[in-house]
């Protein structure tokens, strides 16, 4: 072979050995040099066990800066099954402290995966399982610092505020609707092993931080929850209902100040019970036939028209007769002659069939739609319900006359408070809400809502007839078991029969229901509470709820600094030996004992040795009832 030739394949063998080396040099110095930090991340990212740091979902607060749902300290078991040198020992004592079969946690430790958190029986454990774990040195176990939702007021709200489930995760009611917001970033520890899952003594573990979620703050006041929620677990006492759900709305904002459902449940151990007690709220989701309540909608609406004024007069017999059929008024005698006005505070049915006829079908039902009976209210809620309306095209005569006075048709709470508000505050239809505020872990707003008014409904002139018409209900017709001394309350009763599931109305099932506003020279809240088949009482709705809404508004009133209003308020008609009387306190301050006359209407007790008055409870201008006592301080 040519020498020449040999010599230029060696050349050519050389300078590719050259080159594939170059070549090698170039890839080592880039991996050094360029990719090392690359590697180094995916070789971590490879060797890395993270041990997960829970997140507190964000506080939930009412509309003071008062917590009404929080979060407390908790801890969850974290096993890294390859570190586990012992299954069997390890099994037992963890289910030992767990209270559970050490078959469950052998599954758990059996798992092929880089870690395992064992839940649902080691998730959310308190301080001295996780303590007794701890100390029992397992190879392989982790304590990882966990929160859990705290209720303070345990059922109150329960049905609004919802519940989380084992993972934080939101399921029902305000956590469910903005978990997005509430729920946090998790943070983690860092564990570095090799493939047999040995710790890497040499590699420091690296911590990422949690970030909590954001803080909500609702239009609630939870002293008015409460008080709504101590006179339905009273009225809950004495009659025993099937249901009952409360209600109460800022007149001037439609924001939801106060909401009950009943029965109501223990939002931390939601489990224990049914899911159509805790999967409900019941003022936004029930739909049923209002009753007389809805009354004030059927006044409103022909005031507006201008078909009647509440001097005129009209008969009642005890019956009606419409179309082919006799329709019956709630007292079978009849309620005589009456002015409308009369009317609306006797609640008399054949006064409204005769005001529905006025308005006729397509008037109505383009109220129905101005007041927003037909459609939803849009509360920032899940589940609201959708009214049950008599189609118009089969709203005949008979129809009309039966929605007038509040049968036929099936509406929520929460349309008839918004409605009924439209009716007593300048015609104004607003949009109810519940979410006040949002703001992040360090104070920052985010987001803030505002009252939205939707439509103009009605004129002035109409809303100022109807606060003093509804006044007129609760001082002298059927609302009067909501009557405040001092306090100018107006309202609407009612008793509403209960459909059955074969046809017609089921026999003795009703609600009964009020709804109060005051005060009414210019309402500030709106007050409804329906009960639905109570025991053991008069099956009338002024009987028996007008007397609770009535405790309710007066609780609320003093607590909001409302000012009692003697001298404006409409008296009281009295019923004979029903209605206790009362009377204005005279002023006795300056006043000596012999200055002071006795009476048989009302009693003084005197304090002190002084020769004169220099207090007295209750003041000069407030009312007491007959028998009452007069409390005098002698300076």
């Amino acid at each position: 072979m040519d020498k020449n030739l040999i010599k230029k394949r060696i050349n050519i063998c050389i300078i590719i050995l050259v080159f594939l080396f170059a070549s090698i040099l170039v890839k080592l110095g880039y991996i050094t040099f360029v990719s090392s930090n690359e590697i180094d991340l995916k070789a971590l990212d490879l060797w890395s066990r993270d041990v997960p740091i829970y997140a507190p979902r964000g506080n939930i607060y009412d509309r003071n800066g008062e917590i009404i749902v929080g979060n407390e300290a908790c801890y969850t078991v974290v096993s890294i099954n390859k570190q586990i040198k012992n299954k069997e020992y390890t099994a037992d004592v963890l289910a030992n402290i767990l209270e559970v079969d050490k078959e469950t946690i052998i599954k758990h430790l059996s798992k092929n995966n880089s870690m395992e958190i064992i839940k649902p029986e080691g998730r959310k454990i308190d301080y001295k399982k996780a303590l007794e774990i701890s100390n029992n040195k397992l190879d392989g176990v982790y304590i990882s610092l966990d929160t859990k939702r705290y209720y303070p007021y345990n059922e109150s709200l329960a049905s609004l505020l919802g519940f989380c489930g084992v993972d934080n995760e939101g399921l029902s009611g305000i956590e469910y609707k903005y978990n997005d917001y509430l729920k946090g970033q998790n943070g983690a520890l860092s564990i570095y092993t090799d493939a047999k899952g040995n710790l890497m003594h040499d590699t420091v573990s690296t911590y990422k931080n949690k970030v909590p979620g954001m803080n909500i703050y609702l239009t609630i006041d939870i002293k008015l929850q409460q008080i709504l929620d101590n006179v339905i677990y009273k009225a809950n006492e004495l009659y025993n209902p099937i249901k009952m759900m409360g209600l109460m709305v800022n007149a001037k904002t439609g924001e939801v100040l106060a909401m009950t459902s009943f029965p109501s449940f223990d939002p931390s151990n939601y489990q224990a019970y049914d899911s159509s007690i805790y999967n409900r709220i019941l003022p936004i989701f029930t739909q049923f036939e209002l009753g007389s309540t809805f009354k004030i909608l059927t006044y409103s609406m022909a005031l507006e028209e201008g078909l009647f004024d509440i001097n005129d007069r009209i008969f009642c017999g005890g019956s009606c007769v419409v179309a082919d059929r006799k329709i019956r008024c709630w007292k079978s005698g009849g309620h005589g002659s009456q002015t409308f006005l009369e009317g609306i505070q006797n609640s008399c049915n054949v006064c409204f069939m005769e005001l529905a006829r006025r308005i006729g079908v397509e008037r109505f039902y383009k109220y129905l739609e101005l007041f927003g009976m037909t459609e939803k209210t849009g509360i920032d809620l899940s589940g609201e319900g959708k009214s049950i309306i008599v189609n118009k095209d089969n709203c005949g005569p008979v129809e009309l006359a039966t929605q007038g006075f509040g049968q036929s048709s099936a509406y929520t709470p929460i349309e008839l408070v918004m409605a009924s508000i439209a009716a007593v505050n300048q015609g104004n239809l607003y949009k109810p809400y519940v979410l006040k505020e949002i703001e992040t872990y360090f104070g920052e707003k985010i987001y803030e809502n505002k009252p939205q008014i939707k439509r103009k409904i009605l004129s002035e002139k109409t809303t100022d007839i109807m606060k003093y018409a509804l006044e007129c209900v609760v001082a002298k017709g059927s609302g009067r078991n909501a009557f405040i001394e001092g306090y100018r309350v107006g309202g609407k009763t009612g008793t509403a029969q209960v459909i059955s599931s074969t046809g017609g109305y089921e026999a003795g099932h009703y609600i009964l229901s009020f709804l109060g506003m005051a005060p009414m020279n210019d309402p500030e809240i709106v007050c409804y509470l329906a009960i639905d088949k109570p025991n053991n009482c008069t099956q009338y709705g002024g009987v028996v709820a007008a007397p609770l809404v009535g405790e309710i508004m007066e609780q609320s009133l003093t607590y909001l600094g409302v000012n009692r209003d003697y001298e404006n308020q409409i008296e009281k008609n009295l019923r004979w030996f029903l209605d206790t009387p009362t009377y204005k306190v005279d002023n006795h301050i300056g006043k000596t004992k012999k200055e002071i006359k006795n009476t048989f209407f009302y009693n003084y007790v005197f304090y002190g040795d002084g020769d004169t008055v220099i207090y007295q409870s209750p003041n000069q201008g407030e009312k007491i009832k007959e028998g009452d006592t007069i409390m005098l301080y002698m300076g």
